[in-house]
């Protein structure tokens, strides 16, 4: 018996110890591989990159730990990576064209796909070739691929060519089966937020403003193919009416939408002959995720700090926690804000907007420090695929203000929305309420009841006092009378070129603009950009990961497709602040 249990614990400390040592070895393991991705690249000679378009095109990828592990993020796309790689790739005298593999992209605005766009036609001015290849073309990968020298498709291929609509969703008949609906107070004829929750279909001034920036957003697409491809716009009209998205793949070789068929075995023979070299050579190649790590000399001069702000604008982190992907966390950005106002080695801040607004209170804390922030060193926004509402509250201060044409921006206007459960509780669910108070109003914002008229009327002069609020920040920024704000307010959305008609950008262009520009506002001749805030370590990610589940939200969103967002919206619609500046919840833009 003692034997035994000699050996018995024997086997018990055996086993610990090899747990110990197996772990503590896996995580060298881990730690190597880890390292490994983020080592510096060398790239070849005669190499060529390849931009994959496909997967989730966001404005800044934060990969996982789990990520890191798998090489990449799951299925997203950074649009900084992008630009930062083909900007690389431009300089670098080892790179002597891009790649374009064209997929299942899906974009988070045609603002972010102008941009890739564009920095693929200054990649040409360096006098190197492009060519894209597709099974299939969505419509927005043709968009940017049609850029290439030669755009190549499968013999048994499609592009894809409808146009562009917006189909808003509305829930008002959905919530009344259930006994719910909503209680609105609200500033801005244009202000269509709130339509998805109180109406069965868009108001007038809804449908025309949507129906402006949507065929603005075509127009521009339709110009930039048709300078690239030769095609008249006209044409390209006529073959969106005729719905060529489904005809042979030889007929897009006709219309000139590609130039060549092939299957893939011959991709590799095309972009040999752009290199002058024999068919069957072999191609080296680097991704847009190894020229993260390719040194570059741009590290020269004074520091501009550029800071991604993208996403909804919550109070919190635990608000942020529960809405689509990233978020602008008010506290968070004011104490990033105030820190970049503290430091002396950056000179200049490009504040990097891609954001259709969100909690008021979260906008106005953000707008003072920008002003804060702006008394020290120059501020230059920069918008993204959206700066919208409060989005364009956190922007109207700024030194300068830099929108793409398709950027949707604007939508001055407020709006608070209460959810009135009463008759779910009350009639549906049976639940009763009885009462003491001590006031007239001690009850205000019960579940036992709606609001009255009385209550209403305080509501709707707390929302307008929040919209006078808003138009008068947006006047002292723009240098424009209160008057002259009300002209283009009214909650309306605009594109980027119109809304430089009316002053409420200054300059029409991307993030190399706005840098450039706070260059000059600083007075330097020589700087770089540094991106704020920094990325997570990778300890960090496995912590954040684990704790608030981002590693399955982003397998879920793979697996959702577009039933993701409405999916996540009725999961923090009750979490939402009461008073929104904000855009609809669901552009819903196709």
């Amino acid at each position: 018996m003692k034997d035994f249990l000699k050996y018995m614990a024997a086997t018990v400390v055996g086993l610990i110890a090899f747990c110990i040592i197996t772990g503590a070895i896996g995580m060298m393991c881990i730690v190597g591989m880890i390292a490994a991705t983020n080592s510096t690249k060398e790239v070849g000679e005669n190499s060529v990159m390849v931009v994959n378009l496909a997967g989730m095109l966001e404005e800044r990828a934060e990969s996982t730990f789990f990520d890191e592990i798998g090489g990449g993020t799951v299925g997203t796309v950074g649009l900084d990576d992008v630009l930062d790689a083909i900007k690389k790739a431009k300089s670098n005298d080892n790179i002597k064209g891009i790649y374009i593999e064209a997929g299942m992209l899906a974009a988070d605005s045609y603002a972010s796909l102008t941009a890739i766009r564009n920095a693929l036609l200054d990649f040409k001015k360096s006098g190197k070739w492009i060519i894209a290849y597709g099974d299939v073309y969505t419509q927005g990968t043709y968009y940017v691929a049609s850029v290439a020298d030669k755009v190549l498709l499968n013999p048994s291929g499609q592009v894809d060519w409808h146009g562009i609509s917006s189909q808003p969703i509305f829930l008002k008949d959905l919530m009344a089966k259930f006994g719910v609906k909503m209680q609105l107070a609200k500033v801005g004829a244009y202000k269509s937020a709130p339509e998805m929750f109180t109406a069965d279909r868009m108001s007038d001034a809804n449908r025309e403003q949507v129906t402006a920036y949507v065929n603005g957003l075509w127009q521009n697409v339709c110009e930039g193919v048709s300078e690239s491809r030769k095609i008249s716009v006209n044409q390209l009209n006529a073959y969106a009416d005729d719905f060529i998205t489904l005809s042979d793949a030889e007929e897009f070789v006709k219309y000139k939408f590609v130039d060549k068929l092939v299957y893939t075995d011959g991709i590799k023979a095309e972009i040999n002959k752009m290199m002058k070299r024999k068919a069957d050579e072999s191609v080296n190649t680097v991704s847009v995720a190894e020229m993260r790590t390719v040194k570059t000399n741009d590290y020269k001069g004074d520091e501009i700090a550029v800071y991604y702000a993208y996403g909804d604008i919550v109070d919190s982190e635990a608000t942020g926690m529960l809405s689509d992907g990233h978020s602008i966390v008010g506290k968070t950005v004011c104490d990033d804000l105030e820190d970049l106002m503290e430091d002396d080695n950056v000179k200049a801040v490009v504040l990097r907007i891609n954001s259709g607004g969100g909690s008021a209170y979260a906008s106005e804390q953000i707008w003072h420090y920008v002003e804060m922030l702006k008394k020290k060193k120059p501020v230059v926004v920069s918008m993204g695929g959206m700066a919208a509402s409060g989005g364009y509250y956190i922007a109207s201060g700024a030194n300068w203000i830099v929108a793409e044409p398709t950027t949707l921006t604007g939508s001055i206007g407020i709006f608070g929305m209460f959810p009135d459960m009463s008759e779910l509780l009350t009639e549906k669910l049976g639940v009763k309420f009885d009462e003491v108070k001590t006031n007239k109003h001690s009850t205000f914002g019960t579940p036992a009841r709606p609001f009255n008229e009385e209550e209403m009327a305080y509501l709707n002069k707390y929302i307008d006092r929040g919209y006078d609020l808003f138009r008068q920040r947006v006047a002292d920024g723009r240098k424009m009378s209160v008057a002259n704000v009300e002209k283009i307010a009214q909650g309306r959305i605009w594109l980027g070129q119109d809304a430089l008609k009316i002053k409420l950008v200054d300059e029409l262009g991307g993030l190399d603009k706005a840098v450039a520009k706070a260059a000059k506002l600083a007075k330097l001749s020589e700087y770089h950009t540094s991106a704020y805030p920094g990325k997570a370590g990778w300890l960090d990610q496995l912590l954040k990961s684990t704790s608030n589940g981002t590693y399955l939200n982003a397998g879920m969103r793979q697996a959702l497709g577009e039933y993701y967002q409405p999916f996540m919206l009725l999961k923090s619609i009750d979490r939402q602040s009461a008073i929104q500046a904000r855009v609809p919840f669901m552009m819903n833009i196709n």
